[in-house]
């Protein structure tokens, strides 16, 4: 019996929602698989364990989570609380306290699922999206002089370091490597921003030295929006800087039909943190309750989960049950259908039950 420890953290809006799902359809993973078994650990922060004690979480955070074999996110933001309060309060700190710098975005159309590009169906658009997460423009540093005054002066410092840029195009080049294509895009700004993406540039072909079996090119951000939705079958494995990824993949999962589909993982490649994955749709508060949120990205994201547990087997047995049952159309609203939550998460576990597979 191979025993996995699993912390969920599901935070605000709909992430209670997705996340029991997500817990749902892990069990049901457990029964039909026989062999494993996951053991999951509440953890009731965010926006409400604002309110009540003034933090997003306790302070020795990050040392309850230290034990666990994966973190299972849902989401973060509330009305009432400042955005960079509940970001910085809670999810990136763990994401950088746990040195979780690739953050990885597969985005693909699933069958049952319409994307908005015109003649782009299943197979047309199959991307992986490398997003560095330690540092760039994300990295915190920055202030603020003279509030209130005319004179008033904010910063925001983005940072490259060779050892940051160096790693996540490492993980990039290794993970087009691992592709059927062997495709790499490695998108920049640096006819602009002329110090730290023209050293994102120089290192870039750098390591593509160590991977003469990769394709790969660059794409400055702006001509890469016009090439995701014009040429989507022309791109595979796609890295980026923290900012850059951040808006791209959005793009991505919206022509993919719906950031509801959208999964995301945090990764510590290196293994000596847990790893957190989440839906990247975030806490969509305007259908909180109402039963209607998409659980397949957070389905998807526990499929990442399980290839970071080695548990390819229940990895592609989930996959399969999801998109089997896109394919029959038991899709909730955001996608064109008229499921609950609950139905399209019956729907998986009934798939996930009877398949032979």
């Amino acid at each position: 019996m191979r025993e996995y420890s699993i912390a969920t953290i599901p935070a605000d809006g709909i992430g209670p929602e997705v996340i029991a799902a997500g817990r749902t359809v892990l069990a049901t993973l457990e029964k039909r698989l026989g062999d494993v078994k996951f053991t999951v650990e509440n953890f009731d922060w965010g926006s409400d364990y604002y309110r009540k004690h003034g933090v997003m979480m306790p302070s020795d955070g990050l040392e309850q989570l230290k034990k666990f074999d994966a973190i299972y996110f849902g989401a973060v933001g509330a009305p009432d609380v400042p955005d960079h309060i509940t970001l910085w309060g809670l999810r990136l700190p763990i994401c950088q306290g746990f040195d979780q710098y690739a953050n990885v975005r597969p985005t693909k159309i699933l069958p049952g699922i319409t994307s908005p590009l015109r003649n782009c169906g299943p197979g047309d658009l199959d991307w992986v999206i490398v997003r560095e997460n330690s540092e760039g423009e994300y990295s915190g540093h920055g202030g603020r002089a003279h509030r209130g005054l005319p004179e008033e002066v904010g910063t925001e410092v983005a940072i490259f370091t060779r050892v940051g840029v160096t790693r996540i195009m490492r993980y990039a080049f290794k993970l087009a490597q691992s592709r059927p294509r062997k495709l790499l895009t490695v998108v920049t700004k640096s006819n602009a921003q002329r110090h730290g993406m023209v050293m994102w540039d120089e290192i870039a072909a750098e390591v593509a030295e160590e991977f003469p079996d990769v394709t790969w090119d660059k794409m400055l951000v702006d001509a890469m929006t016009v090439r995701m939705t014009l040429k989507p079958q022309s791109l595979d494995t796609i890295v980026a800087t923290n900012l850059h990824a951040d808006i791209l993949s959005d793009l991505a999962g919206a022509l993919a039909g719906s950031l509801g589909v959208a999964p995301t993982a945090n990764i510590d490649p290196e293994r000596r943190f847990p790893s957190m994955f989440e839906p990247i749709h975030g806490s969509a508060f305007d259908i909180t309750g109402k039963g209607i949120a998409n659980p397949v990205a957070t389905f998807w994201t526990a499929a990442q989960m399980l290839d970071h547990l080695g548990e390819q087997d229940a990895s592609a047995r989930l996959m399969r049950a999801v998109e089997r049952v896109t394919g029959a159309r038991i899709l909730t609203p955001d996608v064109g259908g008229t499921a609950t939550t609950r139905e399209v998460t019956e729907a998986v576990c009934d798939a996930i039950h009877s398949s032979n597979v």
